[in-house]
């Protein structure tokens, strides 16, 4: 995309219009202060808990060229929720800035505060949906050179796509950029490897992101538009449909529905944006500490009873779909079931017979050792490995429409559902620096977004209810996709929110905005794609 291109379009004209904020707050020195402090202290948590965890299961302490990677990696991993915290949440911000409800240092504040909460009571479905889209070779390898590569190359890419992007001031996705730094990476190792299926991207698991993805922008401007023209319906309150008269804030119950929906923004955003470092925080864990990381150690004893049970129901039901075939040693079971997801071809009796062993075997180790926290380290890659792979399996055979019974198919969710709580779990000090990092990058930024939504799309001031709808419709969205575990753009959602407001109250749309917030949405994957890819090419040949 060239400067013309991206020049950024006229905001409104602000001789004849008084209404427009004040975005240069004077920030006293102790509140820079504060901001290092809690920075350094968050550095110092993730160091101290990072070294609780490897002490606990006496595992030798890292090589120094070890720990430097392991360090580099994750302050790379949080330095891209700390770009995403100015960069997305801004977007929450704009309207109760442009319409006088908070100052913009407040704004900034409780929006941060309130994204770090959102991180905090995440479900984390959401961190682990990114991390299928990567390929199962490289999660499978992750501590070995490859999977470094493969971290650092998508996450500097999505660094440094979302900061082109802020720096002319679009409201683009992170989701977006991060999503196709994924796919750049799978394309990457599937040309510079075998060509089978585990090296590259899962298009079945990529295409529903892409559904999500897509909706996104539609979902803000259709619902937003719609929701304003109810409002106008319903609520006659000719003050509700005004624009801010200088600075005045707006009437008392108009600004706390402003507050209300910024704040419901700032949180949802915390629980669905800062869950995709999570995934990928987790995977460098596992990667450089995986004795620690790699099995949920917080299961207790009491919990080996069912894990056992349910490993061995689900090994009965593949036992049923085997036709007779004999069930293979550990080490055959993996090759077979690793070959049938490289060639995404499961359905076969001797591929159930695998996963029948690879099952009882699971079960076995976990009995034996008596729960996940006690299994050894010597041991803890490989039933990682096939606790992943029997997930794996399970969730491909489910989507392409194998014949399983009511019964069975409950069996085998159940037996997932145990699977992804003994290998996909979020220590509490990960939730708690990435929400540090995404609410201080909240505070860090903002002003770029927060002046295109509030002055550059529509040709005249956002009113009350124009605001007000495009973050009601944002926060119910987002919610919702955090509830199914769908990677949503928080930035997509409500910059369309904004646009479809303007355009159902004939406010007039800015087209040179619209048309520049179009043109990075169309070029964020491919634009990602390529950086991530040239990336993890170059990066192979380091690491």
């Amino acid at each position: 995309m060239s400067d013309a291109v991206l020049a950024p379009a006229r905001p409104l004209d602000t001789s004849s219009h008084k209404g427009r904020p004040k975005l240069e707050p004077t920030i006293h020195p102790g509140g820079i202060i504060a901001f290092l402090l809690v920075l350094a202290s968050g550095i110092g948590y993730a160091a101290f808990n990072l070294h609780s965890d490897i002490s606990a299961v006496n595992e030798a302490p890292l090589a120094l060229g070890a720990f430097a990677l392991l360090a580099l990696a994750l302050l790379i991993a949080l330095g891209f929720e700390f770009v995403n915290g100015f960069h997305d949440t801004a977007n929450a911000v704009a309207t109760v800035i442009y319409t006088h409800s908070m100052p913009p240092l407040v704004a900034v504040i409780w929006s941060g505060a309130f994204n770090f909460l959102g991180v905090m009571l995440s479900s984390g479905a959401v961190a682990y949906a990114i991390v299928t889209l990567l390929p199962v070779e490289l999660i499978l390898q992750v501590g070995s050179g490859a999977g470094y590569a493969m971290i650092f190359a998508l996450l500097l890419a999505a660094i440094v796509w979302n900061l082109g992007t802020w720096a002319f001031g679009l409201p683009n996705s992170s989701s977006h950029a991060l999503i196709g730094s994924v796919l750049g990476v799978g394309l990457a190792n599937q040309l510079m490897g075998s060509h089978e299926g585990t090296s590259g991207v899962d298009w079945n698991q990529a295409f529903g992101v892409f559904k999500a993805l897509a909706f996104s922008p539609i979902c803000g401007f259709v619902l937003a538009a719609l929701l304003l023209l109810a409002l106008k319906f319903a609520v006659r309150r000719k003050d509700l449909y005004e624009a801010p008269k200088g600075e005045t804030p707006p009437p008392l119950w108009i600004r706390g529905l402003l507050i209300l929906t910024c704040t419901l923004v700032s949180f949802f955003h915390g629980g669905n944006d800062g869950q995709k470092g999570m995934g990928l925080i987790m995977l460098i864990l596992i990667g450089a500490a995986p004795t620690a990381y790699a099995l949920n150690r917080t299961m207790t004893e009491a919990e080996t009873p069912a894990f056992v049970q349910s490993s061995r129901a689900a090994g009965a039901v593949f036992a049923d779909h085997a036709a007779g075939a004999a069930p293979p040693d550990a080490a055959q079971a993996r090759k077979t079931v690793g070959d049938a997801l490289k060639a995404k071809d499961l359905n076969k009796p001797e591929v159930f017979g695998a996963l029948g062993a690879l099952s009882t075997d699971i079960a076995r180790s976990v009995e034996n050792y008596g729960a996940l926290r006690l299994v050894p380290a010597a041991a803890t890659p490989n039933l990682r490995n096939d606790m992943y792979l029997a997930s794996d399996a399970i969730r491909l055979l489910q989507k392409s429409g194998t014949s399983f019974s009511k019964e069975e198919a409950e069996t085998l969710k159940g037996y997932t559902n145990l699977l992804n709580a003994g290998t996909r779990y979020i220590p509490d000090w990960v939730k708690v620096c990435v929400a540090l990092a995404l609410g201080l990058g909240t505070m860090v930024g903002w002003k770029r977004i927060v002046v295109t939504v509030g002055e550059k799309i529509g040709k005249t001031h956002l009113t009350y209810a124009q605001g007000a709808s495009a973050e009601m419709v944002a926060a119910g969205t987002i919610g919702l996709a955090e509830v199914y575990g769908l990677p949503v753009s928080t930035t997509h959602i409500l910059s369309s929110g904004v646009a479809g407001t303007m355009a159902a109250n004939g406010s007039g749309l800015q087209l040179a905005t619209v048309r520049n917030m179009a043109l990075a949405w169309i070029t964020t994957l491919p634009a990602a794609i390529l950086i991530a890819g040239m990336l993890f090419f170059l990066l192979r040949h380091v690491f």
